[in-house]
């Protein structure tokens, strides 16, 4: 079977933190796409779910853009911390 290359960019971090995941489960980054690119021929389909996260809305950015605007002006308000277990 011939072999093809294939480059692309990727931020910096992912890749480092993909190449430290690949090395603990024993892959290399090519063997990593090389399954989900089987996977993806296999099944005609990207092999996981792509949604939008809901919290990054306009609606939710915009109370939050709000919220630093008032802690920065001094009216913020102070809530106990919840440990989370």
């Amino acid at each position: 079977m011939s072999q093809a290359m294939v480059n692309f960019r990727m931020d910096t971090d992912l890749k480092s933190s993909m190449e430290a995941l690949c090395q603990e489960l024993g892959l290399t980054m090519s063997s990593a796409f090389t399954i989900f690119a089987r996977k993806m021929t296999r099944e005609q389909r990207i092999p996981f779910d792509v949604s939008v996260d809901p919290f990054y809305n306009e609606k939710n950015q915009a109370r939050i853009r709000q919220a630093i605007e008032n802690l920065n002006n001094g009216k913020g308000v102070e809530h106990k911390l919840i440990e989370v277990e």
